[in-house]
């Protein structure tokens, strides 16, 4: 799964990385912005988004039910994660309690007292995982985990996350320092074979001849 990884970070880096200036939704300006869901909704980036997720998920043995996050960073990874793993339902939590029909908030699986894992693409003072947390919570599912795709390491929110997650766990797949550093590398003008091409659209993988890498390329 190593290679779903490293082909998922070099996608961020690629497809979703800015560098420049930038006003964030917490009201802060940054000099880079990462909108992952350029990502996220890539045919093969949805593809290597799940394969990660869910490779997380069984390798620090959270038993769930299901996942879900706040709509909509968290929809494409969602959806991404459950046809991956073939048995993981999915939910998406609604910012606000819709104002017709049942008017739930939590859409899709619906298993009181089941075992979850909230997701969110980008993480940065925390407050949409935060509010998924609590969203879930109230509606009566055990929180077992939670995942970010990217950390922004800033804003305090990472403590913010662990705080309402507790005693779940908070891990993040990769953090805004490891998606820069990806991107400059892939600027360089000393490695252009990374710019110059995206990714086999056999594998996931960089690709060096049209859409393909070096092991499918015709």
């Amino acid at each position: 799964m190593e290679n779903s990884r490293q082909n998922l970070l070099r996608l961020l880096a690629y497809k979703s990385f800015r560098l420049g200036e930038f006003k964030l939704s917490s009201g802060g300006t940054s000099d880079y912005y990462i909108d992952c869901r350029t990502t996220t909704l890539d045919a093969k980036g949805a593809r290597l988004t799940g394969e990660v997720f869910f490779d997380e998920i069984r390798q620090r043995r959270w038993k769930s039910q299901a996942i879900g996050g706040l709509t909509m960073g968290a929809d494409p990874i969602v959806v991404a994660v459950s046809v991956v793993s073939g048995e993981l339902n999915g939910f998406l939590v609604r910012k606000a309690e819709k104002q017709h029909g049942t008017g739930q908030r939590i859409e899709g699986f619906r298993g009181k007292g089941a075992r979850v894992v909230i997701v969110d693409d980008v993480c940065t003072t925390g407050a949409s995982t935060v509010q998924a947390i609590e969203a879930a919570r109230e509606f009566g599912f055990e929180i077992v985990g939670v995942i970010c795709l990217v950390e922004r390491e800033e804003a305090k929110g990472r403590p913010n996350v662990e705080k309402a997650a507790a005693p779940a766990p908070f891990v993040s797949v990769f953090t805004a320092s490891d998606v820069r550093a990806e991107h400059i590398s892939q600027m360089d003008d000393t490695q252009p074979s990374i710019m110059a091409v995206s990714v086999c659209e056999v594998c996931g993988r960089v690709a060096v001849t049209g859409n393909r890498c070096e092991a499918h390329r015709v």
